[in-house]
């Protein structure tokens, strides 16, 4: 799963509230896809505005 780096792997602080809760909702949803996904080797799991 990617996400916004190190100092902040989990949100965003240059986005306003409204954003940054819409974007972590986005990488909640595609870790729980991610999940429930059989794999057979190592697979990305891109997240819709993650890589900015």
């Amino acid at each position: 799963m990617p996400t916004r780096g190190i100092p902040y792997p989990t949100g965003d602080p240059t986005l306003p509230p409204s954003e940054e809760r819409a974007w972590r909702r986005r990488l909640l949803d595609r870790a729980v896809e991610s999940l429930c996904t059989a794999v057979d080797g190592p697979t990305l799991f891109p997240v819709d505005g993650a890589d900015r």
